[in-house]
């Protein structure tokens, strides 16, 4: 097959179009950078507090939580139509849409109030302040492993894509895009990423919901409506969830649920909204429309249940039998599109790869500039120097990104992992330092440990970890191990239960003086650990009207 010279064409113009859109953003950044009197970093981190309603809207929806098959993205569109393809899943496993929409909701409920009111600027700023930096420092490393390993794994995922429908090499789209992501994103800072983000999620909508119509009345496609719950040429798609495999079901629920709230990515977006209420409102719409923007890639997933094959360029043996079932989107795209449709659909799977993507980079690049750089390696540094760290983090992030997707085919199960790791780790530390003031420093170690200790020892297929801890229900299937059990849940109720005691326990133990208090090396006695710390004493959480912030009333 020749390369698809319309298609690359149309892409490279889409790209220009997206780059420009970067750059101009850009240049609102600089202006509000020159009006702002308080923390320049903080405009290229949160846009200053000032991104609107309808913008913060978009954008919370594209690239609030990393997960599983869960971003209205590249893992989102992509993953679901896999997810519905696959005969033994169906519509029943793709649960991205009712955890995303859960997902948003309880992150509106409960997190975003708490962490607006506050004023922060990163996700840690609260770790940071309660536990310390050596926490701190522990507990950013898997949100940043995560934002690196998920932007390899659908950078990868688009040069598949590409390589399938312009038959073009692989490297080439992932260069292309990983430079065009880092430029936009190392210029303009949180105003390119959004309002890029805006365009990327309008061509997103627009070009699957055209791409729908010609899928479904392909000659090649049988009626879907029959399919869903009849065989034709494989199991039906909507799918059946066995007896013993519920708890892991709802594990994986809960997983993507709840482990999708300590995320940068989400809360990007929370702090720079202009408001708490207009945060909340975000998050909320947001929801809402991620469930609703699931439909076309269920609907491709099962027009490629119902296609014969056989009576398209494709041929047999099925995508699934030559194991492509990760690219079954465009495949479909590609095979039962006319090739304008197709160009319009490779555009929308390229915009969403590059919305995840520069959410990322940015997410690690202002984690690591704040609470590492800013607070611990040099606290003295000027705000231009926060602003070169965190270019230079964005660029060293994005590299190590593209060359993940380049030489290792185990990204996927890398940043799978990382996530479980977040969810047993994070999201119970996560809760703790918001609702539980009684959590002090040496509880936040122990469930740290508790956490990665279980998670680690359930074993994982993806990386060929075997399982030194085998729960109830254990299964083996092709050669791997698997829990049936909800392990994911049951590790991060343990984490919460360890955070909690071991806090308990190591305050009872110095403030009765059970033991001396040179010994409390968290300093756990001191006046500074019973009350927040002063706003001198903080990290610098001012506003761009340099609003000092009052103690947090809720740790009191």
């Amino acid at each position: 097959m020749a390369v698809n010279i319309p298609g690359l064409v149309s892409v490279i113009v889409f790209y220009v179009l997206i780059l420009a859109t970067g750059i101009w953003a850009a240049r609102k950044s600089k202006q509000e950078e020159k009006k702002c009197s308080g923390d320049r970093s903080e405009v290229a981190m949160i846009g200053g507090r000032n991104i609107g309603t309808v913008v913060g809207i978009l954008t919370t929806t594209d690239s609030t939580f990393i997960f599983l098959t869960t971003w209205v993205g590249g893992g989102f569109i992509n993953g679901i139509a896999e997810i519905v393809y696959l005969p033994n899943r169906g519509v029943g496993w793709a649960q991205a849409p009712i955890s995303y929409f859960l997902n948003l909701i309880f992150g509106g409920l409960f997190f975003a109030k708490p962490m607006r009111n506050n004023q922060y600027v990163t996700m840690m700023d609260p770790f940071q302040i309660k536990f310390g930096n050596l926490m701190t420092s522990l507990l950013i490393i898997p949100a940043v492993l995560g934002d690196i390993f998920w932007s390899a794994a659908i950078l990868a995922a688009l040069g598949a894509t590409m390589a399938v429908i312009l038959d073009i090499e692989t490297y080439l789209s992932i260069i292309l895009s990983s430079c065009v992501v880092i430029t936009y994103t190392l210029l303009g800072g949180l105003y390119s990423v959004a309002y890029t983000d805006v365009m990327q999620m309008i061509f997103i909508i627009i070009s699957l919901w055209l791409c729908v119509p010609f899928t479904i009345i392909n000659p090649a496609v049988a009626d879907i409506k029959y399919t869903m719950v009849n065989y034709l040429y494989q199991d039906p798609w909507i799918g059946k969830v066995e007896v013993n495999q519920i708890c892991r079901w709802i594990d994986d629920l809960l997983y993507m649920t709840l482990g999708g709230i300590p995320w940068q990515v989400y809360f990007q977006r929370v702090l720079a909204a202009s408001s708490a209420s207009q945060a909340q409102k975000a998050s909320y719409i947001a929801g809402v429309l991620c469930f609703t923007l699931s439909f076309p890639s269920i609907i491709i997933g099962a027009v490629a249940v119902s296609t014969d094959w056989n009576q398209t360029d494709y041929g047999l043996p099925t995508p699934n039998e030559r194991q492509e079932s990760s690219m079954i989107l465009p495949i479909v795209l590609q095979y039962l599109c006319p090739v304008y449709i197709s160009i319009l659909g490779i555009g929308a799977i390229a915009a969403a790869v590059m919305s995840s993507a520069d959410s990322s980079l940015l997410s690690a690049s202002s984690m690591f500039a704040r609470n590492i750089y800013k607070t611990i390696i040099r606290k003295t540094a000027a705000e231009k120097e926060v602003i070169w760290v965190m270019r230079t983090t964005v660029i060293l992030c994005g590299a190590a990104a593209t060359t993940l997707a380049l030489v290792t085919n185990s990204i996927y199960g890398l940043w799978f992992l990382s996530s479980e790791l977040v969810y047993a780790i994070l999201f119970p530390q996560f809760v703790c330092v918001l609702f539980i003031p009684s959590t002090n420093t040496y509880g936040s170690a122990a469930g740290y440990l508790v956490g990665l200790t279980l998670r680690l020892l359930a074993g994982e297929p993806f990386l060929w970890i075997p399982p030194l801890i085998q729960y109830p229900g254990i299964s083996f299937e092709n050669g791997t191990y698997r829990q049936l059990f909800p392990f994911k849940t049951f590790t991060m109720l343990l984490s919460l239960l360890s955070i909690v005691v071991f806090s308990y326990l190591a305050s009872f133990v110095f403030r009765r003086k059970l033991l001396p208090v040179r010994f409390d090396v968290f300093k756990i006695t001191d006046k500074t650990q019973e009350f927040p710390a002063t706003p001198e004493e903080q990290i610098t959480l001012n506003d761009c009207n340099n609003h000092k912030l009052e103690p947090d009333k809720n740790h009191m």
